[in-house]
């Protein structure tokens, strides 16, 4: 059954362990893929036959939306069913389960997830922040889907085409404390489908962050491709989102992430939505736009595109264009 491999393959609790042992090998990540992997297609009901194969400590499975414990052992796996033998020979079933559920639903094709397998999880980038720690912020799980399934429809009002991308590409939230001063987000380049996000009260601040780490999934996957930029670290540059110097890289993951979000705002402003009439919403668009012009100068005065960034590039400038009023997209 090619058709389930492929959605195993494209799982991110999947994923990000094929990406991170393709940088650099790791036995227990090893161990953990194949597991998670052969526990997926066993999920699925995509094996044709028996599979045995040593068990790690945890099996994160986002088909079953479960996550097994099994601890050193035998897993032995076949279609629909998935078990478990120790050492002394005892049998435990894994799979079909009654037990609760590791990651809970938002929409049909995304969750917020209860357990991060992402071996990444607690690096980070931004001076503000130290790893991306799950973490409920002290707030039930009900608030946490009622809070993402509101900016969903937020987005889809104005932008169904966007709303539907998210249904493609995105497949897990995972939950990184919550703050009423401000949000802190991340994605990783290695954990395609997967957003980092902190909860907050204000609907369009969750609903900002939604699109932006949506917005560096979908590079993820073009510089999966191949590099965007000749030039993409070194030297740095002023960021228009960042305290710190960042290299061009960083600058063209955020205006690219702050263009549909520009945009967002543009439409809704258009459509009388009543979130903007408020004086705020039109500021909160100038400043956005202010920042994304920023970027956009320096992405045009010191960027080197390769064959492969120069259509994206040439793209986010016109649409830095539309917004200061010098022309259209194409």
């Amino acid at each position: 059954d090619p058709g389930a491999v492929w959605s195993a393959l494209r799982r991110p609790t999947v994923s990000v362990l094929i990406r991170c042992l393709r940088a650099a090998p790791r036995p227990d990540l090893l161990l953990e893929l194949g597991a998670t992997l052969a526990s997926e297609l066993a999920v699925a009901g995509a094996l044709q036959g028996p599979l045995r194969l040593p068990s790690p400590p945890r099996i994160v499975c986002l088909g079953a939306r479960r996550c097994f414990t099994p601890g050193a052992g035998e897993l032995r796996c076949a279609a629909g069913s998935l078990r478990h033998v120790d050492a002394q020979g005892r049998e435990t079933a894994l799979w079909p389960s009654a037990g609760a559920a590791s990651h809970l639903e938002i929409t049909p094709s995304l969750v917020l997830a209860l357990v991060d397998n992402n071996p990444l999880a607690q690096l980070e980038a931004h001076p503000d922040k130290s790893g991306n720690a799950l973490d409920l912020g002290g707030k039930g799980q009900g608030l946490w889907i009622a809070a993402l399934r509101e900016a969903l429809e937020i987005i889809a009002g104005p932008m169904p085409e966007l709303r539907a991308e998210i249904d493609v590409v995105l497949q897990q939230v995972v939950p990184v404390g919550h703050d009423e001063q401000r949000h802190l987000s991340a994605s990783y380049q290695e954990a395609i489908g997967t957003v980092y996000l902190s909860l907050h009260p204000q609907a369009m601040t969750m609903t900002e962050a939604l699109i932006h780490e949506f917005s560096h999934n979908k590079l993820a996957v073009l510089l999966e491709q191949g590099p965007l930029l000749e030039n993409a670290f070194w030297p740095l540059y002023p960021s228009p989102v960042r305290p710190d110097p960042r290299p061009l890289h960083g600058v063209l993951l955020a205006v690219h992430a702050f263009l549909p979000v520009a945009r967002l705002y543009e439409l809704m402003i258009a459509g009388d939505d009543p979130r903007a009439r408020h004086p705020e919403f039109h500021a909160r668009l100038a400043a956005i736009v202010a920042g994304n012009r920023e970027g956009a100068e320096v992405l045009r005065l010191h960027s080197r595109a390769t064959p492969l960034g120069a259509p994206l590039l040439a793209e986010l400038l016109r649409w830095d264009r539309h917004f200061n009023h010098k022309g259209a997209p194409a």
